[in-house]
C-alpha cells in the first residue's frame, strides 16, 4: 500500500538541473519545499539497477537515509524500438562524461542508420522513498518518433530528437507547460500524486 507524503520538504535525488526545476514545478500546487541532492550535497550512488524502476529505487534510498527527508527520485531515458530499446537505462551514459546531449542524439541517430522504423518511447520512473526504507514507484511512458536533425531549445536531454506521438513539435520545440501535460515524467507524476499525495 503506497504512502501518503505528508512532509513540508522533499529532497529530489537528482544532480540535473532540468530535472530538479521540471520536478519542482509539477510538485508546486502541493506546496512542498524542494532541494535537491545536489545543493544538500548528496553523493551520486551508482545506477547499478536494471530497469528504471530498480534506479529510481536505488537513488531515492540513498538520498532518503542521507538526508533525513522523504526523496523523489526519477530514472528516465530514450528506448529506440530499432536499436532493441537502446539507449534505455543507460540514455544519460550516452551523452559522455561532459553530459553532451548533442554529441548522445549524433550517436543514436547513427546507430539507427537507414532505419525506417523511428519509433521510440520515453520512459520514466518515479520512486518516493522514506528514511525508515518505505518506497513507492510509478512508471510513465510517452510513445513517438525520432526525428533528424533535432528541433528546439526548450528541454533539456533528448527533448529535441522526440516528437510525440500525434503532435508537430518537438519536445525541444514545446512549450514546458504543454510538455508537462504530456509526458511520461507527467504520466509517472499522476499516478504518483494519486497514490501519494492529498
Amino acid at each position: 500500500m503506497s504512502r501518503i507524503f505528508s512532509g513540508e520538504r522533499l529532497v529530489i535525488a537528482s544532480h540535473n538541473a532540468g530535472k530538479v526545476r521540471e520536478i519542482g514545478e509539477l510538485l508546486a500546487p502541493f506546496g512542498v519545499a524542494v532541494v535537491s541532492a545536489g545543493t544538500l550535497g548528496l553523493a551520486e550512488p551508482e545506477e547499478t539497477g536494471e530497469t528504471f524502476v530498480a534506479n529510481a529505487e536505488l537513488k531515492a534510498l540513498a538520498a532518503a537515509k542521507a538526508s533525513g527527508l522523504p526523496a523523489l527520485a526519477d530514472d528516465s531515458g530514450l528506448a529506440v524500438e530499432a536499436l532493441g530499446g537502446a539507449p534505455g537505462i543507460y540514455s544519460a551514459r550516452w551523452a559522455g562524461e561532459s553530459k553532451d546531449f548533442a554529441f548522445a542524439m549524433a550517436k543514436v541517430h547513427e546507430a539507427m542508420g537507414a532505419e525506417k522504423d523511428r519509433s521510440a518511447r520515453f520512459v520514466c520512473a518515479l520512486s518516493l522513498a522514506w528514511p525508515d526504507g518505505h518506497c513507492d514507484s510509478f512508471e510513465g511512458v510517452v510513445e513517438g518518433e525520432i526525428v533528424w536533425p533535432p528541433r528546439g531549445t526548450q528541454g533539456f536531454g533528448y527533448d529535441p530528437f522526440f516528437l510525440p506521438r500525434g503532435g508537430g513539435l518537438t519536445f525541444g520545440e514545446m512549450d514546458p507547460a504543454a510538455k508537462h501535460e504530456i509526458s511520461h515524467r507527467a504520466d509517472a507524476f499522476a499516478k504518483l500524486v494519486a497514490a501519494c499525495f492529498r
